[in-house]
């Protein structure tokens, strides 16, 4: 097994390979002047089984290319498999035709992914389950619940605890939460005016003086975050934190979330964080290196994933 990392996000790569007590893998992956990806990897891979880490986080399109470029190095390489790991896929928001005329962005990445020469994909709580499907290819999805479940019962009592999801597409991923830890659910339901911009219409669920946990897949301008929030807190709970899995934080979003009436944001480390995020009062990072590595050694070594969750 061989473990190979593109520029998005080398701290995350280099604590899996910790984790599983093997180098990475040496690889130049550079720019010429006009800006074109360049790949050579260093060692030999022939008949070697090779996981590429590289989220394809901003700036997303010269982090999707370099893990293209990548792939196709390894397949002419003649590697044995090539198994993408992708802790933050990026384009899965794309992924229906939402309005006339506009493309299933998410299906074309899949189809990238897999014509650059990936044997299979290793991701992080995507954020609609059905692109597995876009994919012709072996896909692992995984989950941060273990990570969150965690955190949240060393931080909280659970006698006060309320897991909340901040819109209805989300209940399913916060009441998996919420049944770990033996916590009500309460939810948020928004009306959606334009994109990038949410009202929150209703809060179904008593949150008076309850500790309400916020759960998401994806923060990305955190309008919709701190919008509940401060609803959670105008209901009367008693303190607001969240926890999501992605902290995309463009924009003003760290912004927008320190001044908010949420006491933490928990992300995990599938980005790579900005310096902004690292000096936010509020917002951290919990590490999924060790999550990501037994996955990675359970797919080499042909063992089950799925009972990392059980």
């Amino acid at each position: 097994m061989k473990i190979l990392t593109c520029n998005s996000n080398r701290p995350l790569a280099e604590a899996i390979s910790a984790y599983l007590n093997l180098p990475l893998t040496k690889a130049s992956i550079r720019r010429f002047s006009d800006m074109e990806v360049f790949v050579e990897i260093n060692e030999n891979v022939r008949g070697e089984d090779v996981f590429v880490i590289q989220s394809t986080s901003f700036p997303a399109n010269d982090n999707l290319m370099e893990l293209l470029v990548t792939l196709d190095a390894l397949r002419r390489g003649s590697a044995r498999r090539v198994t993408a790991v992708v802790p933050y896929f990026g384009y899965a928001r794309q992924d229906r035709k939402s309005s006339p005329r506009s493309p299933i962005s998410a299906k074309l990445v899949a189809n990238l992914i897999t014509s650059a020469g990936a044997d299979r994909l290793l991701t992080l709580d995507l954020h609609a389950g059905q692109i597995q499907g876009f994919f012709d290819i072996p896909v692992d999805n995984l989950y941060a619940q273990p990570v969150f479940t965690k955190d949240i019962g060393d931080r909280f009592d659970n006698n006060h605890t309320m897991v909340v999801s901040p819109d209805v597409g989300g209940v399913v991923r916060a009441r998996a939460i919420a049944k770990r830890i033996d916590a009500d659910l309460a939810i948020i339901d928004k009306r959606r005016e334009r994109a990038g911009e949410s009202e929150v219409m209703n809060i179904i669920g008593d949150v008076k003086d309850r500790r309400c946990i916020l759960i998401d897949d994806i923060v990305d301008s955190a309008g919709t975050l701190c919008n509940a929030a401060q609803a959670l807190k105008d209901a009367g709970a008693d303190s607001v934190s969240a926890y999501v899995t992605h902290g995309v934080l463009s924009g003003g979003a760290v912004a927008r979330v320190s001044s908010s009436p949420m006491e933490t944001l928990v992300t995990t480390d599938s980005i790579m964080a900005t310096e902004a995020v690292r000096v936010a009062h509020n917002i951290s990072q919990l590490t999924i290196a060790p999550l990501m590595a037994e996955a990675i050694r359970r797919i080499s070594d042909e063992h089950s994933v799925s009972s990392l969750f059980d």
